[in-house]
């Protein structure tokens, strides 16, 4: 891996040599391999054990694998059965298990600031309490519509996708009790599994993210509840993005930090991150909040009800073949009898999407942005995480 000076130099500078040298024979080796299961849509299925390796000791429902798998080629996988991530973007999980549910049941009220694709998201709707409202925003459109599509395929409820920047939500003053802002950084936890990172890396793009990152924080803060949770986290090593915004946030608005943590390739099991978490500690007297439910002025893209809305008011639900399944995934028109009009598509249980049955044929109704693209057979093994 050709990794700049500059890099090597300032990996030095704030980890010591002993560490910076781990951290770059960490990022020589091959990139590790989870998923998460979705605890909703897998109880009736049975885990293959045999094709799992060790559980995520910090996060429940959560495994490494030993290999990639044809992830596209698996029908569960589009149905959200279970999301494929890095082991350390889920120790989100292990943070919101200490101080997210504020040792209380009672619903909250959360913002993904810059959610997409969609893991910490998903990540979160399965953490919440029950009943909780969960706001997963991405900035730009492309992304949110990615966004849009796997929180849907998630299936939570009380789930709403936006298409906002952080200062759109300037009129929600204390209105969430939990704000995840996973901001854009230098990337160089991805070097490993993103070239483009590597060679975009330089100390100027450094200082720029910094900037950018403290103009997020500043749009965001008053959103947040007094004793609320900020998490703020960035898959990058340098202390200008991470250790040194946390200690802005201390010293400029008074957070209190909880806990603060770093993932690093060949120290850890997963790919870079840094994670914080912290408490805002303002006075909950004379402080004027919105209505936490409030939504008004947003862009939404989708909301989660009215997907599963749609999936649940259809009484004929029609199981198909894995053939056909992928078949239907791609968008195909499918020959199959069946009760005319609208019918829920399903696989092992779980439903895929909507078709229209004129008798003899489905009229395939998957949205188009959704479908698999490609054609080709796949190398990797096929999924095989449920008996």
């Amino acid at each position: 891996m050709g990794l700049s000076e500059d890099f090597i130099a300032l990996m030095r500078s704030h980890m010591g040599e002993e560490q910076a040298e781990a951290l770059f024979e960490g990022l020589s080796q091959q990139p590790t391999v989870a998923l998460r299961f979705n605890p909703r849509k897998t109880a009736h299925l049975t885990l293959n054990r045999e094709a799992l390796g060790d559980p995520v000791s910090w996060c429940p429902d959560a495994y490494y694998l030993d290999a990639r798998r044809a992830f596209t080629f698996d029908p569960l996988f589009h149905a959200g059965a279970y999301y494929v991530q890095d082991a350390s973007s889920m120790y989100l999980a292990e943070i919101l298990r200490k101080y997210g549910s504020y040792k209380s049941p009672e619903p909250l009220v959360a913002l993904d600031l810059c959610a997409a694709p969609g893991g910490k998201s998903t990540l979160l709707a399965a953490t919440l309490p029950e009943g909780s409202t969960l706001i997963s925003n991405e900035p730009i459109r492309k992304r949110a519509q990615v966004l849009a599509e796997n929180m849907q395929k998630w299936g939570y409820p009380n789930c709403i996708v936006t298409n906002n920047y952080p200062q759109d939500f300037g009129h929600l003053r204390h209105a969430f009790d939990l704000i995840l802002t996973d901001v854009p950084c230098s990337g160089e936890g991805m070097f490993r599994k993103d070239p483009v990172a590597l060679q975009e890396w330089s100390l100027q793009n450094v200082q720029q993210c910094a900037e950018r990152q403290r103009d997020i924080l500043r749009a965001i803060l008053p959103t947040l509840k007094p004793g609320g949770l900020l998490v703020y986290s960035t898959c990058t090593f340098n202390r200008y993005e991470d250790e040194d915004q946390v200690c802005w946030l201390q010293s400029e608005y008074g957070l209190q930090l909880l806990e603060e943590r770093h993932f690093l390739p060949g120290r850890d099991r997963g790919e870079g991150l840094y994670i914080a978490a912290l408490r805002h500690t303002e006075s909950t007297e004379n402080t004027e909040s919105t209505e936490t439910c409030c939504i008004r002025g947003l862009n939404v893209l989708a909301d989660v009800n009215d997907y599963n809305c749609q999936l649940s008011i259809v009484h004929c639900p029609l199981s198909l073949s894995y053939d056909d399944a992928i078949r239907y995934l791609r968008h195909e028109a499918l020959h199959i009898a069946a009760p005319r009009g609208l019918v829920a598509v399903t696989y092992r249980g779980l439903p895929l999407g909507l078709a229209k049955s004129v008798g003899s044929r489905l009229n395939n109704l998957y949205p188009q942005e959704w479908r698999i693209r490609t054609t080709y057979s796949p190398t990797d093994p096929l999924p095989d995480f449920f008996v």
